[in-house]
């Protein structure tokens, strides 16, 4: 399921009375007001005030319905404490079920709701700033593929032009180890027989690269590489990316690849 189609089921979710925990909180360790682990705080102070207006009601069945949930949650969270990126959104409810638990790599406000439904409404600014969206990175030597949503690499995978590589070798003379880190920089001197093999790669790419858009339900597509190389393989593509940024970027990190395409 994609996020997008988890964040519609979120919004039709409904208890009959107030059941539903959600939580945002604000884990970014670069964010001068979550040193030395302040979110450890934000956490119980949030958490505390909640408990103590439900004591105050003197409801106890709602009372020990958001005290399991409660717990729940913070044992998630710490769990998790040494791979925690910049937050982490929880939605939480004990009948009807629900857990939906998101650690993301974009700004979160923290707050903290006990609500009849979830309150998904930062959810879906985030995530209309960072759809679900794939980024493509073609080189001369592969096809680099990153599957995001939010800021965070939900997956990636990388196709090697293994074939027109050997006849490149042969041709050139370059040594091997050094490929990967020249990327797409030797497009120019391709042949006409290799650049039309490298051309037929990237159709053979873009077609697949249409299948992921459909099964991952990408709402947005990247292409970014130097320019000869991402223009071809932007070309070959049934659908016309977002945008293609002409740089090569393929031996980067992939959250570094994310902050030249989202935040630049």
């Amino acid at each position: 399921m994609s996020l997008s189609e988890e964040l519609k089921d979120l919004k039709e979710f409904k208890c009959d009375s107030r059941c539903v925990l959600s939580v945002y909180l604000n884990t970014n360790p670069a964010d001068p007001e979550q040193q030395n682990g302040a979110w450890k705080i934000h956490l119980k102070n949030g958490l505390k005030r909640i408990t103590e207006y439900l004591e105050a009601s003197q409801d106890e069945k709602e009372l020990k319905s958001y005290k399991k949930l409660r717990d729940k949650i913070v044992k998630e969270i710490e769990n998790n404490q040494n791979d925690l990126n910049k937050g982490v959104v929880i939605f939480a409810a004990e009948d009807p079920e629900l857990w939906s638990v998101h650690y993301v790599q974009v700004q979160v406000k923290t707050s903290f709701h006990w609500e009849d439904h979830p309150i998904v409404e930062e959810m879906e600014y985030m995530l209309k700033a960072y759809p679900e969206a794939g980024v493509i990175l073609p080189s001369f030597g592969e096809v680099r593929v990153l599957d995001t949503a939010m800021g965070f690499i939900n997956g990636e995978k990388t196709y090697h032009f293994d074939a027109g590589l050997e006849v490149w070798r042969e041709q050139k003379g370059m040594n091997p180890a050094k490929q990967r880190g020249m990327g797409g920089s030797h497009v120019d001197d391709l042949d006409d027989r290799l650049r039309e093999n490298l051309e037929r790669f990237y159709k053979e790419m873009a077609t697949i690269v249409e299948k992921m858009r459909k099964e991952l339900d990408w709402k947005e597509l990247y292409v970014v590489g130097e320019a000869e190389a991402a223009n071809s393989f932007a070309n070959s593509l049934r659908t016309k990316p977002n945008n293609t940024i002409n740089k090569n970027l393929n031996n980067v990190e992939a959250r570094k690849i994310l902050h030249q395409v989202f935040e630049k």
